[in-house]
C-alpha cells in the first residue's frame, strides 16, 4: 500500500539549515521513495514500510549528529502526485 508523508524538520539549534540539508540528503538517497522539497516540508511517497523506514533512520541519524529537534509528519494514506 502506497503512503505519502509531508515532514518538516524543525532543529533546535542556531544552525538548522545543516540538519535539515543534511536530513533532505539522506531521504534522497533513498531509491524506494519519491521526494519533493519546498520552502515549508518534504514530501516522501512511496511503500508504507519504505516511508515509515526512512522517517525512523532519518530522524534517528539526524538526532545523533545535530541533537535535539522536533519532526512534524502528515501521513496521508495512497499516493499524491507529488512529482508535479
Amino acid at each position: 500500500m502506497k503512503l505519502t508523508a509531508e515532514l518538516s524538520l524543525y532543529p533546535l539549534q542556531e544552525d538548522y539549515i545543516t540538519a535539515i540539508k543534511a536530513f533532505i540528503e539522506m531521504a534522497s538517497a533513498n531509491p524506494d521513495v519519491e521526494l519533493r522539497t519546498n520552502a515549508m516540508s518534504t514530501q516522501v511517497c512511496g511503500e508504507w514500510n519504505a516511508v515509515f523506514a526512512l522517517v525512523n533512520a532519518g530522524l534517528q541519524a539526524s538526532h545523533e549528529r545535530f541533537g535535539k529537534q522536533v519532526l512534524v509528519c502528515k501521513f496521508i494514506p495512497g499516493e499524491l502526485d507529488i512529482a508535479g
